[in-house]
This record gives C-alpha cells, sequence and structure tokens, in this order.
C-alpha cells in the first residue's frame, strides 16, 4: 500500500465511520485502511450508543461496525443507521462469525459481513464493493448460516433471555420489561424448550453461542 503522491491520489475517497471498542484494534484499523488512497476514516466511536449520532454528523458512506459494544449492539445501530442515515452502507465486523449473527445483520440491513481475521486488503476491497451496491458475506460464515436455519426465538423470548442475566429475578425482569411474572415464566420456558437446555442460564449461553441474541 504505497501512498501516492497528493496530485495523484483520488479526488473523491470513500469516508468510512469506525465503531470498535478496543482502542488498540480501533487505532490499527484507522491506520491501515487510512493508508488506502481512496478510503477516509472520518469519525471512530468505541460505544454502540455513539454511532448514529456520528454518522448523522460526519455522513460516512460506509460504516464498519463492531457487534459487541458497549451500550447499543452494532446490529441495533445498523438497524438504525438504515432510518436516519440510509445513504450510509452498513459493513459489520467481528470476532464472532456466528450464523445467527449473520441473519441478524441482513435483516437490520447491512450490505457486508466479515470476521477479523482477514487481511486489511480484504476489508479495504469489501468496503468499496458494499459502496458499489453488492453484498459482502464471509463464505464459510454463509454456508454455516444456511445450515443452521432461521432463528427460532421470538423477539419477546430474547428480550426476557438479555433481561434474565446477570442474577435478575423473574420479577426483575417482569418490571423491567412490563409483563406479569407468569408472561415471563412462559417465555423462559420457551425459550428453554426451544434451545434444548435446561434453565434460563443456560439457555441464555446456548442463544449467545448461537448468535440468536
Amino acid at each position: 500500500m504505497t501512498e501516492l503522491p497528493r496530485d495523484r491520489r483520488p479526488a473523491t475517497r470513500t469516508r468510512v465511520l469506525l465503531a470498535e471498542d478496543q482502542v488498540m484494534m480501533r487505532g490499527a484499523l484507522a491506520l491501515l485502511l487510512g493508508m488506502e488512497d481512496d478510503i477516509e476514516v472520518v469519525a471512530q466511536v468505541g460505544t454502540g450508543d455513539a454511532i448514529v449520532a456520528a454518522a448523522v454528523t460526519t455522513r460516512p458512506d460506509v460504516a464498519l461496525l463492531d457487534i459487541e459494544l458497549p451500550g447499543l449492539s452494532g446490529l441495533d445501530a445498523a438497524a438504525l443507521l438504515r432510518t436516519e442515515v440510509p445513504d450510509c452502507r452498513v459493513l459489520i465486523l467481528t470476532t464472532f462469525g456466528r450464523p445467527g449473527y449473520l441473519r441478524r445483520a441482513m435483516e437490520a440491513g447491512a450490505a457486508g459481513f466479515l470476521v477479523k481475521d482477514g487481511p486489511v486488503e480484504e476489508l479495504a476491497s469489501a468496503i468499496r464493493r458494499v459502496l458499489a451496491g453488492e453484498r459482502v458475506v464471509d463464505p464459510v460464515l454463509a454456508v454455516a448460516a444456511l445450515s443452521a436455519g432461521p432463528n427460532p426465538l421470538t423477539a419477546r423470548e430474547r428480550d426476557v433471555l438479555n433481561g434474565s442475566v446477570d442474577g435478575a429475578t423473574v420479577a426483575d425482569v417482569a418490571a423491567k420489561l412490563r409483563l406479569s411474572e407468569s408472561t415471563v415464566r412462559n417465555y423462559l420456558s420457551s425459550a428453554i424448550g426451544k434451545t434444548g437446555t435446561r434453565n434460563r442460564m443456560e439457555a441464555a449461553r446456548e442463544a449467545r453461542r448461537q448468535g440468536w441474541l
């Protein structure tokens, strides 16, 4: 990636927003992408809650998002970007190549999904391709997603499993979601059955492993 003289650089560079919670990883990605002649990192954020505001301010062409971020997840942010900044294409870049995550990313409107173990040249190429209107998906993960089938959990079942972590009681979850305790128990029982586990903590772990939460 030899840097071109200023008078030979492209007049228009692809504007990229980078969302990554690990500071060293974020800095390295920004540095490497900035060495590409046609790419400019215009915003860097470390939390999911900051993604939409940064995108509204900087108007990136492509948002490069991790999934597991403090606050809002990259998948939830992708769905919001589709409404708030519709011209911005979303490319998910994550450590966790889970079939369920891929399906959720596509449902959220993401144009691409890659795992972090690839070379930066591949990432730069993916940015160009999604900007050109292509869909870019890690091929191994695409096959796994087709084999795994759709997410069996309903939205409410996902809500109660997410609410059950960190030692929350059924009463806590019911109060948070504004549901009755019996309704929460019914959702939990259904989720446990669908995940083939013995209790809600095992159900939550299995759902996360599959990328369903």
